[in-house]
């Protein structure tokens, strides 16, 4: 057993899926497959019950989550310990507003445990308002998207000069459309019954893909919304259709019969001004990466 090993078996445990925690974790799914395999027979116990394509815990599954949990903190203690950061002061992050909800709840909790010196100052905004507010010095850092096609420079933004940022990858999210109960699957954007698309701010990246995709939809208007739930409540109401991470959408858990559709992946990137250095910025990089396994999340970009 090794702290490799930990963060697949976290992986897999957090996704239900070898395919996905592969995904996440930047590796090949037989290499996820053999680990785990080798992980149980270390152990002498099955810690997933295999049904088709989905992997649940098991009883010793489960048990050996906390303890796997425990070990990956103390591995992160003990990386502190002996690469010592000086973090303190305050560090003013961005987020969209999708992320905050379904992603750092156990970030901020862990990075408060280990950094208490350091006050962490959240703002919410959609991903070309963030990287403004960075290149302003307003923001230390922000958790921004993109679709992991197209390179991070190759976003054009007319008044962002992108080549300033320093770009770590630290997840990927399932995009998935939205559509009212009762409507029928659809292939593409042509079999559309409803012409209103419900959406978060312009800057949003969810919603520059959202468009992209339905651009050969009959006809198509944007119903700007606040928040997810809003967006979620008019989609339940037969309104509007819309776009928005699995993440989220399991967060939301509504009593209805909604249908979905995975339309891509999204990559959620931390960025920085390259002339920045702080050892805060650093601690909280470190344990965004330290959560990857349990949450998901994928290695760094290079």
């Amino acid at each position: 057993m090794d702290l490799s090993s930990i963060e697949i078996f976290q992986a897999v445990a957090s996704t239900c899926s070898v395919t996905k925690a592969a995904a996440a974790l930047g590796r090949v799914p037989s290499n996820i497959t053999t680990r785990i395999q080798q992980l149980e027979e270390d152990l002498g116990v099955a810690l997933f019950s295999r049904d088709r394509k989905k992997m649940s815990l098991t009883r010793e599954g489960t048990i050996f989550l906390s303890y796997a949990t425990r070990l990956a903190d103390l591995a992160e203690e003990a990386r502190q310990a002996v690469r010592p950061l000086m973090a303190s002061g305050a560090l003013r992050v961005g987020t969209m507003e999708s992320t905050a909800a379904s992603r750092l709840p156990e970030v901020i909790r862990r990075f408060g445990s280990l950094w208490p010196d350091v006050s962490l100052q959240l703002t919410m905004g959609a991903t070309r308002e963030l990287m403004q507010s960075v290149l302003a010095e307003e923001l230390d850092c922000a958790l921004v998207a993109r679709p992991p096609e197209a390179s991070l420079d190759k976003i054009r933004y007319a008044d962002l000069d992108l080549s300033k940022f320093d770009a770590r990858r630290i997840y990927v999210e399932d995009l998935i459309l939205v559509l009212p109960p009762k409507h029928p699957d659809i292939k593409d954007a042509k079999n559309l019954r409803i012409g209103t698309l419900a959406v978060m701010e312009p800057g949003c990246t969810y919603r520059r893909m959202a468009e992209e995709w339905a651009k050969d939809a009959a006809s198509l208007r944007a119903l700007e919304l606040g928040s997810y739930h809003a967006i979620l409540a008019s989609i339940v109401a037969g309104n509007a259709f819309g776009v928005m991470p699995r993440s989220v959408f399991d967060l939301l858990r509504w009593p209805v019969d909604i249908v979905t559709r995975e339309i891509g992946a999204v990559e959620t990137f931390l960025v920085r001004c390259k002339a920045d250095r702080s050892d805060s910025f650093e601690a909280f990089y470190d344990v965004l990466i330290a959560s990857r396994g349990r949450d998901g999340l994928s290695p760094p970009n290079g």
